[in-house]
C-alpha cells in the first residue's frame, strides 16, 4: 500500500494561468512558495529557505478558483504528487507538481487584483463601521449542572 497525499500552505508566486485542453477541460496552473526553516551553520541564526511548488487544478472548479487568486494570495492546498518527465532540445527534463484536490483561501485577494473578493474601498473608510448595526449583547451563560458522576470517562 502507498499513500500519495500532500498538504501545503504558502503564497502564490505568480498570477494563476487558466487554459483549456483540446476537449475543453479547464486547467489552472500556479506556483506556491513554502518556507523551510534551517539554522545557518556559520551565524547560528534561523533562516527561511523558500521551496517553490508547481500546482495544477482541473475542471470547472479550476475556472471558479482562478477568479479569486492572484500573486501573493495565501492558500492551503491538499492534493497528490505527480511526476512528469519529457525531452526538449535533446535534454531530459522533469518536474514534481501537486495536483490540487482541495484549496482554501487564507487571505483576501489584493485590492484591485483580478477577481478580488475584498470589498471595494469607500471614500470614508470609517463610514461602513459607523453605519453598521451593532449586534445585541449575548446573555451571560447560566449555571451548569454537571457533576463528576455525569462524565462517562
Amino acid at each position: 500500500m502507498s499513500i500519495n497525499r500532500v498538504i501545503i500552505s504558502g503564497n502564490l508566486t505568480r498570477d494563476p494561468e487558466l487554459r483549456a485542453t483540446a476537449n475543453g477541460t479547464q486547467v489552472l496552473s500556479f506556483g506556491v512558495a513554502v518556507n523551510d526553516r534551517r539554522r545557518n551553520a556559520q551565524s547560528g541564526e534561523w533562516e527561511d529557505y523558500p521551496n517553490f511548488v508547481d500546482c495544477t487544478m482541473f475542471g470547472t472548479r479550476a475556472e471558479a478558483v482562478s477568479r479569486y487568486l492572484s500573486k501573493g494570495s495565501k492558500v492551503a492546498i491538499e492534493g497528490k504528487l505527480r511526476y512528469s518527465s519529457w525531452e526538449r532540445d535533446g535534454q531530459r527534463r522533469s518536474k514534481l507538481e501537486v495536483i490540487v484536490d482541495e484549496i482554501e483561501f487564507l487571505s483576501r485577494a489584493q485590492q484591485g487584483g483580478q477577481g478580488s473578493y475584498a470589498p471595494a474601498p469607500t471614500a470614508d473608510p470609517y463610514a461602513a463601521a459607523v453605519s453598521a448595526p451593532v449586534p445585541a449583547p449575548m446573555p451571560a451563560p447560566g449555571p451548569v449542572d454537571v457533576y463528576d458522576e455525569d462524565i462517562p470517562f
